[in-house]
This record gives C-alpha cells, structure tokens and sequence, in this order.
C-alpha cells in the first residue's frame, strides 16, 4: 500500500474522495516542482491537531534538490517557526525562510494550503534551493511566473483535473514547454519546443504565432493531422498529437488560471516518433502470435478429430487414443484463447470449464452411460500464458485419471475441481467419489503415463503433487500448487 494511503488511513481524519484527490495531485505536481525549481513535500494533519505527517515528497528534475534526505514518512508537532500548521490554520500561504540554511545550503521555503470543499485538507510545502537557482532569463522567468500561478490553482483545489499523466508517452518539462496567452499565441517556447516545431517542419521562429493554426498548418503541409483550435481552450488537463509526415509530437494541455481571471495554456511536447513506432512494431509482432495461436488451435483439432476417427476404428486401442485427443484438445482450448487476447495471462476458468465439459462428454459416451458430472467450484483468476497450456494437460489427466479409475467400474459420478489462490499460489483439487485408491497405492511407485504426465509438468513449474484418499467423504482426491509469481 502506498505510503499516503497508508497514513491517511492510520493518522487521519481524511475521507476516500479526498484521498483519491490527494493520490492525484501527487501523481502531478512534477509539473509545479520542475517549474518552480523546487522539491515539494505533502504534509497531511493528523488526528491530533498538533501533528502532521510527510505523505509525499518529489525533487525537481530541472535543478538541484534543496533537501539531502527523504522526509516521506516524517511527523511535526506544532512549532510556531514552522509554517504549515501556520498554513493549515489561517488557510494562507506562509513563507517560513529567507535563505534559511539547510545542511550549509541557502534555501527558501513556503508553504501553501490545499483548499477543498470550503476547508484546509492539506499543505504543499515548497523548498527552492537558491544556491542553485539559475541565471535569470527568459526561461526562468516564465517557468517562475508559470508556477505561481499553478501554486494559486493547486491552494484552490483545481489542479489536477482531466487526463492523468502516462508514464510511457506523457510529455515534461524537460522535453518542451510552450505558454499560450488566452488567444493561444505562443507568448513563450523553450528551445526544445521550438526543436520539436523544427522537426514537424517549422523554418522559423514560433513567438506570436497562433499556436494551434502553426501545428494544423505544419501537418497539413506533410499529409498528417493536427488537433482543432476547439482542444487548446479546453478546461481540464488534455492529452493531442499533431503528426506531420513520419513525425509525431505529443501534447499535453494545462489550463492555467489565474486568480486575477487570466486565462493561459501550458502546452508540453514530447517528440513521441520513435515510442510510436515501436509500439506500431508491437501491435503487429501481436497480431501476428495471436494468428500463430489461432492456427496451432487448428491444427491440434484437425489431429484431435483424426484421433477421434482413430479410434473409432480401432477399439483395441480406443482408450489410449481417447487419452491422446483429450491432451491434444485441452491444449488446443489454451491457444484458442491466446489467439483471442493480446494479454501475456488467460482468463482460466474459461479454459477449464471447455476442458471439464470435453472430459465429461468423452466418459460418458465410452464407459458411463448414466454420465459423469465434471464441474468447477471456486475461481482460478489469470493465468500467466506459459503456464496456461501447461497447466491444462493438468486438468485434463488429473480428471481421466479420476474417471477412468476412481469412477471405474461405475455408471456415473461426478469430479470436482476446486482451485482457489492464496499468497501467490495457485491451489487445485480434483476430487471424484468413486471408490477411492488401494490401500497399497505409491504415487511414487504408479505407472500410469497420466500422472507421470502430470508429475513431470507440476515439477517443472516448480509446484508440487500428491494423490491420496479424500479424508472428508468416499472417493480420492489430487492436489497441485503452483507459483503464480509474475515470471513464471
């Protein structure tokens, strides 16, 4: 569990949609730390008035840190120094230093109240390491001014809203920030944003231009497509792309709003050309195994039918090739499945439930007229694919093994499967109420090629394997554990 969670849930007073408001805020003040230059740290009251806790902490990736340790975690009682009880109880932003020194290093701090629903909910505080500030320039100066007005917007609740960040795709600051007065001109680019207009086709510079005329512009010129003027007035944060030729820049839309009424865009790019690529490479490297799944499903039933036909004809040997279609056909159901999904786990109960009706149909048209119930109780949830086929032959010879010699000798019965997950184990019992194994059994000992089968793939996955008497009620039962650890 995250450390905020974990706090607001043992320290607080804090309720579930304030949480999830918090939880998203952390997840997007990268964007106010990088443009202020500073670290940010989350403090969250306590139950006890006088206290409050660090929930969360991020460093700026464009300057220096002002804090050499990680405080995530750390408690304050009331001192009145100390500016966020100051911020949390007058609802207003309080500069504790000037320059005060921290481990030899000049750095300025405020702290700012998160409002919410007409309250103080929490405190941002904001430490800016002056030591390293840079030279002021144009830069600077717009990612100072840019950032107080996010700190006005985050004091009042309304940052963020809208599309969360990605972590694959969604542009930074460091990758190219525009700033888009409130007729969306470009009123500010970095050199990297101007880079990334270079690269759609731009042969000059963007100041004063109409940002979103620019980028349909240079799209259109290129046979690509760019978003309409409508997306850059947009009140929640956004995600566009505009593509020019084999060129494609992300865009990522913050409305900033000023308590003055103001109404401007913070634009970050991302030149995205070379991810889209590859996950373009991906999706067809996709398509392409879920087509190989699809006819390795048919052949294994074209061999399953002809084994079927086999043994038809051949009633000496029916049972063992009534065996072979049963294996063939349970893998088969697995890579139906992977040809149906681009996920690296199968839905198993799915797969198990084919298997059971298949195993069921076959014992009953052979050696048990009055039918043998095969059916499930409980849930085996994903399966990670490599185990998924393996894992089927499991199912199927643990049943025809409960069919043909627990239930031998019967009209009928039923066999159970049960499997249940617990402490990332997957737990499956294949119980049958025939009449149950020899007093002289040693699975050790047993000679039945079904559970060698089922001994020799269960190792492999590094579970383990016992067949014993049902200690609850008449008939035997089978037992597998497997780790379901996400690299199996």
């Amino acid at each position: 569990m995250p450390l905020l969670s974990t706090l607001v849930r043992d320290h607080t007073d804090i309720g579930p949609e304030d949480e999830e408001f918090l939880t998203r805020l952390v997840a997007e003040w990268h964007l106010l730390a990088d443009l202020s230059f500073s670290d940010l740290v989350l403090w969250i009251p306590d139950t006890d008035p006088n206290i409050f806790w660090a929930a969360a902490q991020v460093r700026p990736a464009t300057g220096p840190t002002a804090l050499e340790f990680d405080v995530a975690g750390d408690e304050i009682a009331y001192l009145p120094e100390h500016g966020v009880p100051e911020a949390y109880l007058t609802g207003t932003e309080v500069e504790t230093s000037e320059n005060k020194l921290q481990a030899g290093i000049p750095v300025d701090v405020h702290a700012v109240p998160i409002h919410r629903d007409g309250k103080v909910l929490a405190v941002i505080e904001r430490h800016t390491n002056q030591m390293g500030v840079r030279a002021p320039g144009a830069l600077e100066d717009n990612y100072l001014e840019m950032a107080e007005v996010l700190t006005e917007m985050v004091s009042r609740g309304e940052y963020p809203t809208g599309t969360p960040s990605d972590m694959v795709f969604s542009p930074r600051v460091g990758d190219g920030v525009y700033r888009l007065d409130k007729n969306r001109n470009v009123a500010y680019a970095t050199p990297n944003a101007i880079t990334a207009l270079r690269r759609l086709g731009l042969d000059s510079y963007p100041e004063d231009e109409h940002l979103p005329s620019l980028l349909r512009g240079l799209a259109e010129a290129a046979g690509g497509s760019a978003p309409a003027d409508e997306a850059y007035f947009t009140t929640e944060i956004s995600e566009v792309e505009a593509i020019a030729g084999n060129v494609t820049i992300r865009l990522r839309l913050v409305p900033l709003r000023g308590e003055d009424g103001s109404d401007e865009l913070i634009v970050l790019c991302r030149d995205i050309t070379e991810i889209s690529l590859r996950e373009r490479q991906l999706v067809t490297k996709d398509a392409t195994i879920r087509e190989i799944h699809h006819r390795v499903k048919n052949n294994l039933q074209t061999v399953a039918a002809l084994l079927r036909m086999q043994a038809r004809r051949s009633p000496e040997a029916r049972v063992a090739l009534t065996e072979a279609m049963s294996r063939v056909a349970a893998i088969a159901v697995v890579h139906e499945t992977l040809s149906q999904t681009f996920d690296e786990s199968v839905p198993f109960d799915d797969v198990a439930d084919r298997v059971l009706q298949m195993v069921g149909a076959v014992a009953t048209q052979h050696d048990h007229p009055e039918g043998v119930r095969a059916r499930r109780e409980g849930s085996f949830g994903m399966v990670p694919a490599p185990v998924a086929t393996a894992l089927s032959l499991v199912v199927t010879e643990l049943c025809q093994n409960a069919i043909e010699h627990g239930l031998s000798g019967s009209s009928g019965g039923t066999v159970t499967v049960r499997p249940r997950t617990d402490a990332g184990w997957l737990e499956v019992e294949v119980v049958d109420d025939g009449t149950g194994l020899p007093e002289d059994f040693q699975l050790a000992t047993s000679r039945s090629l079904g559970l060698s089968i089922v001994s020799t793939l269960v190792r492999d996955l590094g579970g383990t394997f016992e067949l014993m008497n049902n200690p609850d009620a008449p008939g035997s039962l089978a037992r597998v554990r497997l780790p379901m650890a996400n690299d199996s």
